[in-house]
């Protein structure tokens, strides 16, 4: 969730590119290696679910970084079960297209800004 738009624009050019399907392209961990970083006390991305209060903030980050980019798999890493399976969970959620949509052109527009 936390790329910015030039890495999520070359990452959805690069699976463009190279045709890939379902299952063939994969994502890293959303967290930047901590879900403790104080940057998930700041930003709550449940907004971008169907159902935005029935998973944690980790959960909801977790999901949505599916969609940034679209992914079939996560590459994740830690020593806790129970971050494992608080992850499983995430599973479950629903992601609302629309808000990844909006939040991927807020990202161009601000990318776009920047370079002016």
């Amino acid at each position: 969730m936390l790329v910015g738009a030039r890495t999520l624009g070359a990452a959805d050019t690069f699976i463009d590119a190279w045709g890939l399907g379902d299952g063939e392209a994969w994502g890293m961990s959303p967290f930047g290696g901590s879900t403790r970083a104080s940057v998930w006390d700041r930003i709550d991305p449940r907004l971008f679910l169907h159902d935005c209060g029935r998973l944690s903030r980790v959960q909801a980050a977790f999901r949505t970084a599916f969609h940034l980019p679209r992914v079939d798999s996560i590459a994740v890493g830690t020593d806790e079960p129970t971050h494992l399976e608080e992850l499983v969970g995430a599973l479950a959620g629903q992601v609302e297209e629309r808000t990844v949509q909006e939040y991927r052109g807020l990202l161009r527009d601000r990318s776009r800004d920047q370079s002016a």
